[in-house]
């Protein structure tokens, strides 16, 4: 399923890649046509110091070309959307931090939801009854839910009592009749979103109601996994988009992502494996890139528990407008990564070992913002359909995880200006050959949407990351990264 507005960000960046084309060619044409204000013997004295300036002047002019041509994809070629469509950048706790932090029933404070740290918090956790622990998550369901470091199947299960909580909440105003029509309407979406957020046997391992909503939800056995994966997507992602189904006549099937595995080769003792999405268009979607990577990593290691998270935890732009251009929502997002990730390391039944994180579109500047606190909780940071990282090479992004990068020659993102200038703009191409990732080779990949798609090149390359299979991984040569029986990207890890 294609986002939205994601058809209307293809035409706006080539647009801007056009006046970009357009006027630098006609510049040279345009100052030939002044006349010089000297002539003769004045200009041949003048030549040499003429032709420095012009060089200077040239890359100047270059400099700004860029930036108007990024200005105009931006804010022009929106008609003024952009300002109007800003998103607030939702941070701190959700809901109920206020009455957690006056609750005195175990007769000592609860770690502060927005200054504790994952590690405070697991200590915490771990000196509370079974019961003790269960109390907290029915009577704070929001904030224990969202508390980093706290146990993962206890935030699972606060959070299914959070969200029918809301659902509740949001079928009685869907019946108030004090309420316009539209906003029924509103509030009748919202109870089907959350209804969905709860059908099958799902696993929420954060919710936050605020705004257009933010989710994370784990696909597999994260108690058990020996190896897993968070998936960081980009623009136009919430509890809306995220929601969707997959296929339409069986919502809660690919969305738990766990099928009964009985006869299926690819599925390890005692777990199921991932649900495929139907089509390249389904594995777009936060949930279809999760269950295509679960499906390859139970395909290509059919006896390793593994597990997928995908982690919709920031604001993300909507559409094209300045927020996409600009690293505001984020810088407001890379905090709430890197505290998401330590709380895995820190809770009780954390994984086995650091994850592979995935960034995509926008996602990718909240992973290069957030990659110089992520590196002990992130074995590897691959970024694919980058904007930018808003750095210069591996080295400005100053982690110790290895990193990766995917583009596909199809993909529209490589027509934007890798620059940033005036804060628009994200940057260098993490996929370019001076940035120093390890570039993968994305063969078979169709568009900017297309890297989760089943069956191609980035998805395996994907899994092999994943699974520290580096022999397996076919790295890229070329811009296009279609070589896919290349290794030179790995071969120091061999």
């Amino acid at each position: 399923m294609v986002q939205r507005g994601q058809l209307d960000e293809r035409e706006r960046y080539a647009r801007g890649a056009e006046v970009l084309d357009a006027t630098a060619e006609a510049r040279p044409a345009a100052s030939a046509a002044i006349p010089s204000p000297t002539a003769g013997s004045t200009l041949a004295q003048r030549g040499r110091r003429g032709r420095r300036g012009r060089r200077r002047r040239t890359g100047r002019g270059r400099r700004t070309l860029v930036a108007v041509a990024l200005a105009i994809t931006t804010v022009t070629g929106t008609a003024g959307w952009a300002v109007a469509h800003q998103q607030p950048a939702v941070t701190g706790p959700p809901p109920g931090a206020a009455a957690w932090r006056a609750d005195d029933s175990l007769g000592r404070p609860l770690p502060d939801p927005a200054t504790a740290s994952p590690t405070a918090v697991a200590r915490f956790f771990a000196d509370l009854t079974t019961a003790e622990q269960h109390t907290l998550a029915q009577r704070h369901p929001l904030i224990t839910g969202n508390l980093d470091g706290a146990p993962i199947t206890l935030r699972y299960a606060a959070n299914a009592r959070a969200l029918a909580v809301e659902r509740d909440h949001e079928s009685a105003r869907a019946r108030d009749g004090g309420l316009t029509s539209q906003g029924r309407d509103r509030a009748r979406d919202r109870a089907e979103r959350y209804a969905a957020l709860l059908s099958g046997d799902r696993q929420i391992l954060a919710f936050d109601p605020r705004d257009r909503g933010q989710v994370a939800e784990v696909y597999g056995d994260l108690t058990r996994a020996r190896r897993t994966a968070v998936i960081v997507p980009g623009s136009d992602i919430d509890i809306g988009s995220y929601a969707t189904p997959v296929t339409p006549a069986t919502p809660a099937t690919p969305s738990r992502a766990i099928t009964s595995t009985a006869g299926r080769a690819d599925a390890g003792p005692g777990e199921g494996a991932s649900t495929p999405p139907a089509d390249a268009e389904a594995a777009a979607t936060p949930i279809g890139m999760a269950t295509s990577l679960r499906s390859e990593l139970a395909r290509q290691a059919p006896h390793t528990g593994t597990a997928v998270i995908s982690w919709t935890g920031y604001s993300t732009p909507v559409g094209l407008g300045l927020d996409a251009a600009t690293g505001r929502l984020a810088r407001a997002g890379a905090p709430r990564l890197d505290r998401f990730l330590a709380g895995l390391a820190a809770a009780d039944g954390a994984p086995a070992a650091p994850p592979t994180v995935l960034c995509h579109s926008y996602g990718s500047v909240v992973c290069g913002l957030a990659a110089h606190r992520i590196g002990p909780d992130a074995s590897d940071l691959v970024v694919l359909g980058s904007p930018g990282t808003r750095a210069d090479s591996v080295a400005d992004l100053g982690t110790s995880a290895r990193v990766w990068a995917a583009k596909d020659g199809s993909d529209w993102i490589g027509k934007i200006p890798h620059v940033e200038l005036f804060g628009l703009g994200h940057g260098a191409d993490p996929a370019g050959g001076g940035f120093g990732a390890r570039r993968l080779s994305t063969a078979r990949v169709d568009d900017h949407a297309g890297y989760f798609a089943p069956n191609t090149e980035s998805v395996r390359n994907f899994a092999r990351v994943t699974l520290g299979d580096f022999d397996a991984v076919r790295c890229a040569v070329d811009s296009d990264s279609t070589a896919a029986d290349a290794r030179g990207c790995v071969s120091d890890l061999l």
